[in-house]
Parts: structure tokens; C-alpha cells; sequence
């Protein structure tokens, strides 16, 4: 199936997406935000933007199947694409490919550390190269209708968290970029590993408040240490959205609240048992396509976390979902070995804030 006839397919199924809305989103973790991850998230909140793993301009151009790099479900709108590249040319292509499989914003990484991206120009690094971000940006907004957004850092090594970043976002605001999402922290290219990078440097949250009182006119959001919703909605009264990573991966029952909490509006599911039971379907479809059970529940084990059996849960899966034949039955015989937390317990009252 080639670009356009996808797109046609996707705009013919009829599925209505959410406006997208920034105010809460799952940030791009490679392995993590898989489209199985995305789809089960789907269950718990209808609102928040879910992005997908950074995919290389090299891999969408030039890796086969594309339905590998691009391929998702319908119910994971809004979603958008993040792209690791930077060549302003190949990120335009690969922005209008992005447009054509539907997804409804292209982010380009100016934010991971790896020394293997690092190698390829891309991620963190580019925050030294500011003009080639802008470059990139223009070429990408001059192929696409969806928004073309950027996720960085405060500074790597020794650059000014105060001139540095004011220079960086300065630049590639004037090619036209209207979004920053900004994790907090420095990048230390020189001496951390990209885990060491994700807890060593100090978090800096007053330096992203004071990106935003010095460019009101920007969407400026902020990344980065979050782990409950009470603490989301203390940073949005200094900036215009929040993305949470690891905390919403390990324990995905944070994303239960989101809809409430922070849109206003009644979640799709009042229990992890019932989000479990809704992802089933999605999970048979999966299964039938050739997927392992194993490379699917990985992104569920989280759920349970706090419950009673939810380690038996655990177990239960990691143990047997890797199993030639597994499937629904092994999926049901695990959820039968946990219940939900009683009605008095905390965990339950505030499912999101735990």
C-alpha cells in the first residue's frame, strides 16, 4: 500500500479523532511507546497526545516494510510522529509521508543523548547547531499542513542554561516553530550514558518558567521528573502543557485520571480490570496478525501495580506469555489472579496521583 492510497484508506474509515490538544501527553521512549503501548494507553484516557518512538529519517526512507516504522491503530489519535534526523530535505519527505499515514503532528528529537544518534547528527547534539534546526523546521512546514513541533533540553554540557537556550529557541521560533516541549534538564554528552543523562543532571523547572514569561506568544511545554497529576497541574500554571515518560509507561494506571483531572471530562474506564477487558479485542487482533503475546503484555505490566495478585499478574505473564501458542486464554488466567484495590483504598479514590 503506497502513501496516498494509505491516507485515502484512513480518511475513508471513518474515525473521528480528538482535536489535538497539548495540554497532557506521553513522551516519546524508545522500546517503550511502541503502537501496542499506544493502543493500551487508548483505554485508559481518550485525550491525551500520544507520540511514538523516535523513527529515524533513514528507516522511514529507506527501511521495509514502512508499515514497520509507521504502522498504528486508528484508536491511537491523536498521535504524533517523532523523527530523528537532520538533514532538512529528508525530514521534509519524511514529515509529508507522516501526513500522508494520517498522524496528526510531526516532533523532531533535539533531545536524546545517545552516542549513537549523536554519531548520526541527530537528538541532543543539534541543540549546538540551532541554524540547522531552523533550516529543518522551514523545510519541514513547507511540506506539510500538520504541525511541525520540536522536543529538546534546557543546554547540553557547558552551554548557558539562560543565553543558550534563549539563542537556540529564538532561532528556530523565527523558521516558524510555534511549539517547544522542553526537558528540563541538561544534556551531558560528554562523560553520561543516556540512563545517567535521565537522572543526573538537575532538574531546572524554573529555567522552562521563565522560556514562557519571555515568549508568551509560543506553546511552551515541559518534561521531565513528573510523576503524578497534582504535580501536572502545578506546572501548568507556568506553562501551557505537560509530558510525562516513565512514570506513565511503568505505571500506566496514572493515565486513568488525565481525562478527569485535567480535561474535565469522564475517563473510558473506571477500573484496570475494565481496561484490561477492553484491550482484549485489540489484543486478538494483534495475535492474529502474527504478533507475540509477549511483545504485547510487556506494556501492561505496570497495570497492577499496588493491587492485590499484582505480582502473581506479573509473574504469570512473564513467565508463560513467551510461550509458543500463547494467547487470549493465558492473557484471562493472569487477570483472574488479581483484584482491585478496595473502595477505601487511596490508590483507588485517586488512581492518578498515587
Amino acid at each position: 500500500m503506497n502513501d496516498t492510497t494509505n491516507a485515502q484508506t484512513r480518511m475513508k474509515s471513518g474515525t473521528a479523532r480528538p482535536a489535538l490538544d497539548r495540554t497532557f501527553s506521553v513522551a516519546p521512549m524508545m522500546d517503550w511507546t511502541t503502537r501496542d503501548y499506544r493502543a493500551f494507553a487508548r483505554t485508559l484516557t481518550k485525550r491525551a497526545l500520544l507520540y511514538t518512538e523516535m523513527v529515524t529519517t533513514g528507516a522511514i526512507l529507506h527501511g521495509s516494510p514502512r508499515e514497520r516504522f509507521l504502522g498504528y491503530n486508528d484508536v491511537e489519535h491523536p498521535i504524533a510522529l517523532q523523527l530523528g534526523g537532520s538533514d532538512a530535505g529528508e525530514l521534509a519527505e519524511c514529515a509529508a509521508i507522516a501526513e500522508a499515514w494520517g498522524y496528526d503532528e510531526v516532533n523532531l528529537n533535539v533531545g536524546c543523548p545517545s552516542d549513537r544518534v549523536q554519531n548520526n547528527m541527530i537528538g541532543a547534539c543539534l541543540m549546538g547547531h540551532p541554524n540547522k534546526v531552523a533550516d529543518a523546521v522551514r523545510e519541514m512546514q513547507n511540506a506539510v499542513s500538520i504541525p511541525v513541533t520540536v522536543k529538546c533540553r534546557i543546554g547540553i554540557d557547558d552551554q548557558d542554561e539562560d543565553v543558550d537556550l534563549t539563542r537556540f529557541i529564538d532561532v528556530v521560533a523565527d523558521a516558524g516553530c510555534q511549539v517547544f516541549t522542553v526537558h528540563a534538564r541538561k544534556a551531558w554528552l560528554q562523560g553520561l550514558s543516556p540512563k545517567e543523562n535521565r537522572d543526573i543532571p538537575p532538574l531546572n523547572y524554573p529555567r522552562v518558567y521563565r522560556l514562557k514569561a519571555t515568549h508568551p506568544e509560543l506553546h511552551i511545554g515541559i518534561n521531565g521528573g513528573l510523576k503524578t497529576l497534582t504535580e501536572c497541574q502545578a506546572q501548568l500554571k507556568h506553562v501551557d502543557s505537560v509530558m510525562v515518560g516513565r512514570e506513565a509507561y511503568q505505571n500506566p494506571w496514572l493515565l486513568a485520571g488525565v481525562d478527569e483531572q485535567l480535561f474535565g471530562e469522564k475517563g473510558p474506564v473506571a477500573s484496570r480490570l475494565e481496561a484490561a477487558t477492553a484491550f482484549r479485542p485489540y489484543l486478538q487482533q494483534r495475535l492474529e496478525e502474527g504478533a507475540k503475546l509477549n511483545h504485547i503484555t510487556r506494556h501492561l505490566l505496570g497495570l497492577f501495580q499496588g493491587c492485590p495478585g499484582g505480582r502473581r499478574f506479573r509473574r504469570h505473564l512473564s513467565e508463560h506469555a513467551h510461550k509458543e501458542g500463547a494467547g487470549l486464554r493465558l492473557y484471562d488466567e493472569a487477570l483472574s489472579l488479581v483484584r482491585e484495590p478496595s473502595t477505601d483504598d487511596q490508590e483507588t479514590k485517586q488512581p492518578a496521583t498515587s
